[in-house]
């Protein structure tokens, strides 16, 4: 649908890009009935049939233009959001928007961030996003399967924990006052999304709840938690390096060609035959015969053309002269020529082991990443300050983000990841986990194709991390092959940029199992649906974790936080609450709030 097809209503939101990022913020805007104007001069066609589809209004024109930006109605928009691909263009748009409208609520997407710590000082604290930064902690977390996670709320520091049930009992209960976010039950059925705390559970079950560190501490009585990251079995010094002496003896023999072992096995076969006609045949001033470790020595002497003066054969029988002869002119050649294989050897094993190959060979219980881009890179980071040994495998060589991983002493091996001798080439026999965030999607399920069977055995332990942007076919992937941890980056940073536009202050994203929930800030307008309004009236899928009052009631002081709040509080204008659910839930709260403003 055109622009002159539609007037802009006022109070909508406009949308530049329709792209990855874009496209997720478009689908959920509109989802949660928020009215919405794309404009993009160069749109994705399939992304394009959707937007028609929705009955959307669309401009085919630049955002950069002051013209373009009138006509999709910025005098009268509630906000705008900047999601083209690149941020030259994002930034242009954003400050061209700042111009035109300064009260207008401006959410950017900009990958550099010390340009987006400038531009956000001129759109305001939290309107830039960098998908990749949003995006990474969760592919990390699902890579070392974390179960806890920290979070911060009102100013105290809370957790999210996956708990598994030793004894059966209601989940008031087993956990009392802490909040259930979602229980997992043992026998496969569906999840129970924000339960009643009368549900019951039985042993084997997985609880979801949020609650303060000492509360969860103090309720840890029938249910045990599963940290996020094992520790480490010790080893003894002795053992650690002879496995790494081992493996590195092994890389080494892997990697000499066949004219190098056979050129080692001929040297090796007229040691042995010098050793034994020297054992037989030498005769000392007194007569006897050389002794072995002698015949070892003087061979050795003699190959390497030494010559200490020690052993000679002047006063020997004829054919032992006639073998010296051989012994120093064949042994001296075979020798030059291995030392000129070596030495290739050795160049060549140190420019492997500058781009990683030979590192990764030896690495054990890593993680290995796929795909060096801006995704890629923020989650690299996330698990070396996690303490993770990581090794990327990348398919270009002249990628932009090699040095940065190199500067991290991350070994990189160059290579295409659908190919098993480069799978093997990282070790992935011995890897923890893998992470498969290329940009394509077609190269991503290949990928993770090639590393499920290679694991064999083994692919119920190791987490295959897989970054697919089609929702539909990230849902086949998951259903059809059985992959547990399929992510999409526009999916999980879009709810940050619809939340920066609306006002819902995004805390937290994460997964409990295939359902991503999100942690939200909200203040209650003070005209708005939810005043007057209490905590049972909200969707059932929806969980308020603590209000901070904007004055104070019943003697408390104004501003503290409330926790746990009871069923019954009702909300008042200028309350914060803080919600957890489904993105799809906390979007309807929000709008419930809006819609009699």
């Amino acid at each position: 649908m055109t622009a002159e097809q539609h007037e802009p209503p006022g109070g909508h939101v406009i949308v530049c890009g329709l792209h990855d990022v874009g496209m997720r913020v478009v689908e959920q805007l509109h989802t949660a009935g928020e009215t919405v104007i794309v404009v993009d001069d160069s749109p994705d066609p399939r992304l394009l049939r959707t937007l028609d589809s929705w009955g959307l209004t669309y401009l085919p024109a630049s955002g950069r233009r002051e013209s373009t930006l009138t006509e999709a109605g910025i005098d009268t928009a509630g906000a705008i959001v900047c999601a083209a691909p690149g941020d030259l263009d994002n930034l242009e748009i954003a400050l061209l928007a700042r111009r035109l409208r300064p009260d207008l609520r401006v959410v950017v997407q900009l990958s550099n961030q010390a340009v987006g710590r400038a531009v956000e000082r001129v759109t305001g604290p939290g309107s830039v996003l960098d998908v990749a930064s949003l995006a990474a902690p969760t592919f990390a977390e699902a890579c070392l399967d974390v179960r806890e996670r920290p979070v911060e709320i009102g100013g105290e520091a809370f957790v999210v924990q996956e708990l598994t049930v030793d004894s059966a009992g209601t989940l008031r209960v087993l956990f009392g006052d802490i909040a259930p976010i979602a229980v997992i039950p043992a026998d496969g059925s569906d999840m129970h999304v924000c339960p009643g705390r009368d549900l019951a559970v039985v042993p084997g079950d997985r609880v979801v709840v949020i609650g303060t560190a000492d509360d969860l501490e103090h309720r840890r009585l029938n249910a045990h938690s599963e940290l996020a990251l094992p520790p480490r079995r010790p080893r003894r010094r002795y053992l650690y390096a002879l496995t790494t002496t081992w493996r590195y003896a092994r890389g080494f023999a892997s990697e000499a060609d066949r004219s190098f072992r056979l050129t080692l096995a001929a040297l090796l076969s007229v040691a042995v035959v010098s050793i034994v006609l020297l054992r037989v045949g030498y005769h000392g001033i007194n007569g006897r015969h050389m002794h072995v470790l002698d015949a070892v020595y003087f061979t050795t002497e003699t190959l390497t053309t030494v010559g200490f003066g020690d052993f000679y054969f002047a006063n020997q029988s004829g054919w032992l002269r006639i073998w010296a002869i051989v012994l120093m002119v064949v042994g001296a050649t075979i020798v030059t020529i291995l030392y000129a294989l070596l030495t290739n050897l050795l160049v060549s094993r140190r420019i492997a082991q500058s781009l990683g190959r030979q590192l990764a060979t030896r690495m054990a219980n890593h993680v290995i990443l796929v795909g060096l881009g801006a995704v890629g890179m923020r989650v690299l980071e996330a698990l070396v300050t996690a303490g993770q040994q990581v090794v990327v495998l990348e398919r270009d060589e002249n990628n932009r983000y090699l040095a940065d991983a190199r500067a991290l002493d991350v070994p990189v091996v160059i290579g295409d990841s659908t190919q098993a001798a480069n799978l093997d080439a990282v070790n992935l026999h011995q890897a923890r986990a893998v992470a498969v965030l290329t940009s394509s999607d077609l190269a991503n399920i290949e990928t993770g194709l090639a590393v499920d069977d290679l694991l064999g055995e083994r692919r119920t332990e190791v987490p295959v991390v897989l970054r697919v942007f089609d929702r539909q076919l990230a849902h086949t992937i998951e259903t059809s092959f059985n992959f547990r941890h399929v992510r999409s980056t526009a999916a999980l940073a879009a709810p940050w940029f619809v939340g920066a536009a609306l006002g819902l202050d995004i805390l937290h994203t994460f997964y409990v199992d295939q359902q991503p929930m999100l942690i939200g800030r909200l203040t209650v307008a003070e005209s708005g649906g939810l005043r007057g309004q209490t905590m049972l009236e909200l969707s059932a899928r929806i969980r308020v974790i603590a209000i901070r009052r904007a004055i104070s009631r019943l003697g408390s002081e104004q501003g503290t936080l409330e926790y746990p709040p009871r069923r019954d509080t009702r909300f008042e204008g200028g309350d914060q609450a803080y919600l957890v659910g489904p993105y799809a839930e906390l979007l309807q709260v929000l709008r419930r709030d809006h819609r009699a403003i």
